[in-house]
């Protein structure tokens, strides 16, 4: 299983996730629209925070049951955080912050969050 490495745009907020980047989800709801995220959902446990759990700040909003994390010093949103329908802590990994893969290679499902 890969090891990858991400971070915000300044640096405070770097993280090290394992797996394999076989998809990504694009979502329409109103929060996801606006960030511009594709998002990789691993289970919780195969992200692990390296720096800047100081710098890091959530937002959340609806249902409040999505923490939308994001670096308090340069606003970007590197991963979110829940529970998925069978109770099982995940992460969505934003890819975008994720360094040295190659998006174009990577497919995207679009998601309809708005309708929900």
């Amino acid at each position: 299983m890969a090891t990858h490495q991400g971070s915000c745009h300044c640096g405070k907020v770097a993280f090290e996730v394992e797996g394999e980047i076989d998809s990504a989800l694009s979502c329409n709801c109103s929060m996801c629209q606006r960030k511009g995220s594709l998002l990789w959902f691993v289970p919780r446990a195969r992200l692990r925070l390296t720096s800047g759990e100081d710098a890091l700040a959530t937002y959340t909003f609806n249902k409040h049951v999505i923490r939308h994390n994001f670096c308090s010093h340069c606003g970007i949103h590197p991963f979110g955080e829940g529970i998925d329908p069978k109770g099982n802590a995940v992460a969505a990994v934003n890819i975008r912050c994720i360094e040295g893969i190659d998006l174009a290679a990577v497919p995207v499902h679009h998601y309809d969050g708005r309708s929900i």
